[in-house]
């Protein structure tokens, strides 16, 4: 069976994928470490190979495949493809193939929602999006299915880019603005929630900025050199992760500023698995509550990529 990118997004609505994410973290589920191989391409650039593996034992198995080859860009080819099949945990027989990158994409966006429900203020209406790319997309509508947000700004180093972003927005009905550069500082202060799906090096967001009970959600960083918030940032939160295995392994946002002795890896309070199970209550179970800055790092787990093929098949 293939299911298109279209019933992808038909079926993975943000209260379902949500859902099903709380779900998947409190499941016995095998998720081994990613797979990188490289692959030596004829008068190009190295490619490389990922599989990312996960299954539940005699229910389902799962596995994605991303090819990134550099070279295909020269010759107008997307540089990056994925590849999702779903196979029968008893039998290994391939029950549904779909898009990777529709998957990673609404899972991403999902896992941040997911711990919004937990870390941002219930009441948070304002949000600020740095990146208006294929992340940001997806994470502005599903923020806002779960928090009652009522006015997004959308921050974009390419302005033009931006304003489209800010138009698609309008016409879905969601009051949208265009936060200039010289505004960052003043708008990051004001809001409830600031989501980073941005591909920096240096830091976009600083800690001198932002206001007690702001929530932040740091997608972009997905490598050691690449961070979106700065030490003070990182020093005044409360820090939550999708995994600590993975954030501490593969993002500069936490590598970083723990290489430099602004905190340490003890500071991390929680990860998914554990919010999701009640083991930590969150915002909830910070000293005051109301004033508490809370961040939440993701840098993606195969479970969620496994949580999304399982929803969209069993909903055939």
């Amino acid at each position: 069976m293939q299911i298109s990118a279209d019933t992808l997004r038909s079926r993975l609505t943000w209260p379902k994928i949500v859902a099903a994410l709380r779900d998947i973290f409190v499941t016995d589920v095998q998720s081994p470490v990613r797979h990188h191989h490289f692959i030596d391409v004829p008068n190009a650039p190295q490619a490389t190979l990922l599989l990312m593996p996960a299954w539940i034992e005699g229910q389902y198995l799962g596995v994605k495949q991303v090819s990134v080859f550099p070279g295909n860009n020269a010759q107008g080819l997307p540089g990056l493809t994925s590849l999702y099949t779903l196979s029968c945990g008893k039998t290994g027989q391939t029950l549904a193939q779909m898009d990777g990158n529709v998957i990673t994409a609404i899972r991403t966006a999902a896992a941040s929602a997911l711990a919004s429900s937990y870390l941002s203020r219930p009441d948070s209406r304002a949000m600020l999006m740095l990146g208006a790319g294929r992340m940001g997309r997806h994470l502005v509508p599903a923020h806002c299915s779960v928090r009652p947000i009522e006015i997004v700004w959308i921050w974009n180093r390419n302005h033009v880019t931006a304003s489209e972003f800010v138009a698609e927005l309008q016409a879905q009905g969601i009051d949208a603005r265009i936060c200039k550069t010289e505004q960052l500082a003043d708008i990051a202060g004001k809001v409830d929630i600031i989501s980073c799906a941005t591909l920096a090096n240096e830091p976009i967001i600083l800690g001198e900025w932002l206001k007690p009970g702001v929530h932040m959600d740091l997608v972009g960083s997905f490598t050691p050199m690449m961070r979106e918030v700065d030490n003070l940032a990182m020093q005044k939160a409360e820090i939550f992760v999708d995994t600590r295995a993975g954030a501490l392994a593969e993002t500069g946002d936490l590598i970083i500023p723990i290489r430099e002795g602004a905190i340490v890896a003890e500071d991390i309070q929680a990860e998914l698995t554990e919010l999701c199970s009640g083991k930590h209550l969150g915002r909830q179970a910070l000293n005051q509550p109301d004033q508490a800055i809370t961040l939440f790092k993701s840098v993606g787990d195969s479970r969620e990529d496994l949580a999304a093929a399982m929803l969209a098949y069993q909903d055939s």
